[in-house]
C-alpha cells in the first residue's frame, strides 16, 4: 500500500526543517564544499564520482528514476564543523560540550512528520525502489551505507542508536553487520535467546549531529537524547507505521522492519571496510523490511567507507570525532593541562591520535599516553607533543618527530590490548599492541636559551639613536640595532656598525649580540 499525504506542519509543533539534511547540503553549496552532477548517471557510476573526492557530491539524476542522492556529506572536518557552526579546530570541544547535556526528544503526530509524507507498506515496501548502488567492485551486493539504526532493549528500558550497513538480498530482505562488539549486538542476542523478532528502524538521510550521536560512546538509557544534545534541540520523533518504534520525523527516508529470531544465520559481505581493506564473508542476521516512509522530495544519502583515500570518507571523519571525544574524556582525568587532541582521518579516524599538553610535572606525558591506551578509544599509536606544536599540521608533527624523539628514550610499547578485529596487522591475534611516541622536550628543558625556534623579524618602535649610542647602553641583537636606528632596510646599519667596529672595536657575546670592545 502506498500513502501520500500533503499535510503542512502547524507552526506550533516542533521544528522539523532546521536539521534536515537537504538544508545543510545547500549550505555546502554556498561554502564551495559541494560538487553537483547535473546529468543523469547510472548507479554504477556513483562510486567513481565519490572515491577520493574531497567535496560532497550531489547527484541530481541518479539511475533511471533520476533520484537525488548525496554522498560524502560528512567526508571532511570542515563540513562537520559547518554543521556545528564552529571552526574546524574547535569541533571536538564543541561536540564534547554538547554531549554533557542530553536533551529528551518530543513526539509529533504522523500528520506533522515530513518523513511520513510518502508511506510504502506491503508489496510497495521494496528496497529496489531506492537508488542503492554497488559501492566497491567486490562488494557482495548493493549496500545502503548511510543507515542509522534505532532499537529498544527487550525490557524496553534502553533505546539504542548506531550506524549499520545494509546489504540487499532482494526486495524485502537484507543482511546487516553485527559481528563486532556493540550495544545492538548485545541487545539483539537477548531477543534471539527468547526466540523473538527484534523491531528495528533505519534512518537514511540525517544531519551530521545525528551521525555523530550514532557513533558516540555513552551510557545514557535513551541515546536519542544524545541526538538532541548534539543538535542543541529536542529531536522530533514520530511513531513508525508498521513496528513499535519511533524515528526522527525530519529524516529523509526511514526503513522499518525486524531482525528475525534466527540470529546469525545468513552470509553477508564481502564489503569495502572502514580501514581501507575488504572485509571477509560473515554470518549475520537478516533484516526483513515492512515499510518505507519518506519525504516527497527525499534526498537519499550514501556514505563513503573504504578505499585508499580514507581522509575523504564519511566514516573516517565520524570515527575521528568519536575517538577524540573518548580520548579527551580519559585525558582530563590523567593530566592537569591537556591542550588538544586530533585523530587523523587518513588512519580511519581511530588508530593514530595526536595530543598536545602543557607538562606540569615529570611523567605527565607517560600518564597521558597510558590513559589513552586504556580508554574506550580504539587508538593504537599516540603522538604527544608540547603546546607549541600545531597537532593539525602534518608538517609540524613531522618536525617534532624528527627533532624531539629518541627511540630508546621516548618510545612506549605495551601489548595485550583489546583490538578492532578488522585490523589486518593482527594476523589472526585476538589482542594487539599499542605504542606511544613522546615527541616533547624533556621536562624542565629551558627553551628560552636552548634550541629556540626562529621567527620572522618584527620591528618595534624605539627612540632613535645611532648604532654607537645603542651599543653604549649594552649588547644588542642586529634587529635591536635596526630598531634603535629606525632602519627598515638593515644595510645602512651594517655600514654604520662597520664604522664603529673600525673606530672603537666591536665583539660578539655568546648569544650573538654585538657589544663594544671596551
Amino acid at each position: 500500500m502506498e500513502i501520500v499525504t500533503d499535510t503542512q506542519t502547524p507552526t506550533a509543533l516542533p521544528d522539523v526543517e532546521s536539521f534536515r539534511l537537504r538544508r545543510l547540503v545547500q549550505r555546502f553549496r554556498e561554502e564551495d564544499e559541494l560538487d553537483v552532477v547535473g546529468t543523469q548517471v547510472d548507479l554504477i557510476e556513483l562510486g567513481a564520482h565519490l572515491d577520493g573526492n574531497p567535496k560532497a557530491v550531489l547527484f541530481c539524476a541518479a539511475g533511471p528514476e533520476k533520484a537525488q542522492v548525496i554522498g560524502n556529506a560528512f567526508g571532511s572536518r570542515r563540513r562537520l564543523a559547518l554543521a556545528f557552526d564552529v571552526a574546524e579546530q574547535d569541533l571536538r570541544a564543541e561536540v564534547s560540550r554538547r554531549l554533557q547535556t542530553p536533551i529528551p526528544p518530543v513526539e509529533v503526530p504522523s500528520s506533522a512528520a515530513p518523513v511520513h509524507q510518502v508511506v510504502w507498506t506491503g508489496e510497495q515496501a521494496d528496497f529496489t525502489k531506492l537508488p542503492v548502488h554497488l559501492q566497491h567492485s567486490e562488494d557482495g551486493a548493493p549496500y545502503i551505507s548511510a543507515s542509522i539504526d534505532i532499537t529498544r532493549s527487550l525490557d524496553g528500558k534502553k533505546r539504542n542508536v548506531g550506524y549499520r550497513r545494509i546489504m540487499l538480498r532482494g526486495r524485502q530482505e537484507a543482511g546487516i553487520d553485527l559481528i563486532a562488539p556493540s550495544d545492538l549486538r548485545a541487545l539483539y542476542a537477548e531477543y534471539v535467546q527468547r526466540k523473538e523478532r527484534m523491531p528495528i528502524a533505519f534512518v537514511v538521510g540525517s544531519h551530521p549531529a545525528d551521525g555523530v550521536a550514532a557513533t558516540a560512546m555513552s551510557a545514557v538509557a535513551d541515546e536519542v537524547d544524545l541526538m538532541g544534545a548534539l543538535r542543541g534541540a529536542p529531536v522530533p520523533l514520530v511513531k513508525c507505521v508498521s513496528i513499535d518504534a519511533m524515528v526522527p520525523a525530519d529524516a529523509e527516508v526511514v526503513l522499518e522492519g525486524f531482525l528475525d529470531e534466527r540470529g546469525w544465520a545468513e552470509s553477508e559481505g564481502p564489503y569495502g571496510e572502514y580501514l581501507g581493506y575488504y572485509g571477509h564473508m560473515k554470518t549475520n542476521p537478516v533484516f526483513h523490511l515492512t515499510a518505507i516512509t519518506m519525504r516527497r522530495d527525499a534526498l537519499f544519502q550514501t556514505i563513503t567507507i573504504g578505499g585508499k583515500s580514507l581522509d575523504c570518507t564519511d566514516t573516517a571523519q565520524l570515527a575521528a570525532l568519536r575517538t577524540e571525544a573518548a580520548a579527551w574524556s580519559a585525558l582530563t582525568t590523567a593530566v592537569r593541562e591537556p591542550i588538544a587532541v586530533y585523530a587523523t582521518p587518513s588512519c580511519g579516524g581511530m588508530f593514530n591520535l595526536r595530543l598536545s599538553l602543557h607538562q606540569r610535572n615529570p611523567g605527565e606525558v607517560r600518564n597521558a599516553i597510558s590513559a589513552i591506551m586504556a580508554s574506550s578509544a580504539d587508538v593504537k599509536h599516540i603522538f604527544a607533543v608540547d603546546s607549541d606544536i600545531d597537532i593539525f599540521s602534518d608538517a609540524q608533527m613531522e618536525w617534532a618527530f624528527a627533532t624531539r624523539f629518541q627511540a630508546d628514550r621516548d618510545l612506549v610499547v605495551a601489548s595485550g590490548f583489546r583490538t578492532m578485529p578488522l585490523d589486518p596487522s593482527l594476523d589472526g591475534r585476538r589482542t594487539g599492541a599499542k605504542a606511544g611516541f613522546d615527541l616533547t622536550f624533556p621536562f624542565g628543558w629551558n627553551r628560552e636559551t636552548e634550541f629556540r625556534v626562529p621567527e620572522p623579524p618584527k620591528l618595534r618602535s624605539a627612540p632613535k639613536q645611532t648604532v654607537q649610542e645603542a651599543l653604549k647602553t649594552g649588547p644588542k641583537h642586529f634587529l635591536e640595532l635596526m630598531e634603535a636606528v629606525g632602519s627598515r632596510d638593515g644595510r645602512d646599519v651594517l655600514i654604520e656598525l662597520d664604522s664603529v667596529r673600525q673606530e672603537l672595536g666591536v665583539t660578539r657575546a655568546a648569544d650573538g649580540r654585538y657589544q663594544l670592545s671596551n
